[in-house]
């Protein structure tokens, strides 16, 4: 393959987050030269808040945060929250709405009438109307704290969430325990806690993206040829192994463009999580605008996050698709 062969097999994504890396750098490194005091200056005086305090706190997150660390941690600490969100949700419905697009294309009539049930369903109600039904069905149709449902081996359920076993590290590289939530008089304690907030929206995307990649998954297996399926059938392949080794595979040239725009769209619907409460980075930049009354700056942070978790899905998506294309003639 020539180079310039090559080269055309980049994602047009990457070269964007390659030269928005180079002008970063590039300012940088250009910081102390002199002539670029004005730049500099305009840069201290419209984001210069976010070395502040932030003066609130966030419920949630991976990051520790409290009222005195700063507005920059306050942002990290929710661009943290919507990844550990959106990551398990794209999971969630990839998986999901894989089995439901090949659930749609069943023999067996009843598997396929709940299949299109869900993907209809699902499909033709707003995400938002769906991520406040779920919310208000974890916080009003469980049981109390004082009474949780037990759903697994130490796994509890209730109002204040899903609590479940958690490995603890004391310092090393690998876990030294696994701790265990046990049922208390006041609820249950100990182990991984999972607010109410943070699974009506991951399960929310996840739910309602499920029912979108079905229907590329299931476009994408009819889009393979029925001579494939019967020289599979004449080599003694089984129903699975004929999907798993024939069909799927060749599906996925069509499926993977499409499932990038679903997994792009799932990534900024995240920004609805600001409705039931989850601290995102769109609610910490909602609570930081509030406190500071920097509008323009907090919105310009918000996109910057946003443009740069979308160039990095379509990134990641282009290298995968360039794998599961078609071998041809360059």
């Amino acid at each position: 393959m020539s180079p310039r062969g090559a080269v055309s097999r980049v994602p047009a994504a990457l070269w964007v987050l390659l030269a928005a890396a180079a002008s970063a750098a590039a300012l940088w490194l250009l910081r102390g030269v002199p002539g670029l005091e004005a730049p500099r200056d305009w840069l201290q005086a419209h984001f210069g808040f976010l070395e502040q305090p932030a003066g609130f706190g966030i419920s949630e997150g991976w990051l520790d945060f409290d009222s005195g660390h700063s507005y920059a941690r306050a942002f990290a600490t929710g661009v943290t929250n919507t990844l550990r969100a959106a990551v398990p949700a794209a999971l969630l419905a990839v998986a999901l709405g894989t089995m439901l697009g090949i659930g749609r294309l069943a023999p067996h009539l009843l598997v396929r009438a709940v299949c299109t049930a869900y993907v209809e369903t699902l499909r033709n109600v707003p995400l938002l109307v769906q991520l406040l039904m779920l919310y208000f069905a974890l916080t009003h149709l469980l049981p109390d704290a004082d009474a949780p449902l037990r759903i697994g081996p130490d796994v509890w359920l209730d109002k204040g969430g899903l609590a479940m076993p958690w490995p603890v590290w004391d310092g090393g590289w690998w876990p030294a325990r696994l701790e265990r939530p046990e049922q208390t008089a006041f609820g249950v304690a100990g182990g991984a806690a999972l607010s109410p907030e943070y699974l009506a929206i991951t399960l929310g995307l996840g739910l309602y993206s499920a029912a979108f990649v079905a229907e590329i998954v299931r476009a994408g297996i009819q889009s393979v040829s029925a001579g494939q399926k019967l020289a599979a059938q004449a080599l003694g392949m089984r129903g699975g192994q004929q999907l798993r080794l024939v069909v799927l595979p060749q599906a996925l040239r069509l499926i993977v463009p499409a499932l990038t725009n679903q997994l792009l769209s799932l990534t900024k619907n995240s920004s609805l999580a600001v409705a039931v409460g989850y601290p995102e980075v769109v609610s910490v930049a909602n609570t930081s605008l509030n406190a500071t009354g920097r509008a323009f700056e907090c919105l310009a942070i918000v996109m910057a996050v946003y443009l740069l978790l979308s160039l990095l899905t379509s990134a990641a998506m282009g290298i995968y698709n360039a794998r599961v294309a078609l071998r041809g003639w360059q």
